[in-house]
């Protein structure tokens, strides 16, 4: 019907990201306010605030289960929560800065880093794209990784063997996002 059901307000800044849970219940949304929330699609009412983040919240995305969110910041870090609680979980480290004083900018991710979410331990690195990846995700099943990058590629991984099985080109530029 295109009718409007509920307008969440809460955030202080942008929101850049959002996420529904596997049963469609749960929005969360990622802001440049450093804080994710997680919705409730039926009462329209604000559930919980992650707070953990020191910098702007660019990716998030539940695990397979929904009782899991997983959020990334551009201050390098990753973060599980647990959605019933609203509490970090754990606290992965992404992609180290360049902190070379005559460079202000931070190394470019030409790679993917796969972590084990419960344990915190690092598992794999997938490289093969030759300019920065922009964005990444799992098949709803976990059994494929997809990557887009700024080198006008997708690349789609086996995730238990971590071997490239398709690589994706046409596009003139970046692809941006990928699901």
């Amino acid at each position: 019907t295109g009718k409007c059901f509920y307008t969440f307000r809460g955030h202080s800044a942008e929101i850049v990201c959002l996420s529904f849970n596997p049963q469609s219940t749960l929005l969360a949304t990622g802001s440049m306010d450093t804080t994710a929330k997680l919705w409730d699609v039926e009462k329209g009412e604000e559930v919980a605030t992650l707070n953990g983040h020191s910098a702007e919240i660019i990716a998030l995305s539940f695990n397979t289960t929904g009782d899991r969110i997983i959020t990334g910041s551009f201050d390098h870090t990753v973060a599980v929560w647990d959605v019933g609680t609203g509490r970090e979980q754990n606290l992965l480290i992404n992609m180290p800065t360049n902190n070379n004083a005559t460079e202000k900018c931070s190394v470019p991710c030409l790679c993917v880093q796969l972590w084990d979410a419960v344990t915190g331990t690092h598992i794999a690195t997938l490289a093969a794209h030759s300019k920065e990846v922009l964005d990444v995700c799992f098949d709803y099943a976990g059994q494929r990784i997809a990557t887009a990058s700024a080198d006008g590629s997708a690349r789609v991984y086996n995730a238990g063997t971590k071997q490239c099985i398709a690589k994706l080109e046409g596009h003139e530029d970046e692809i941006s996002k990928v699901s």
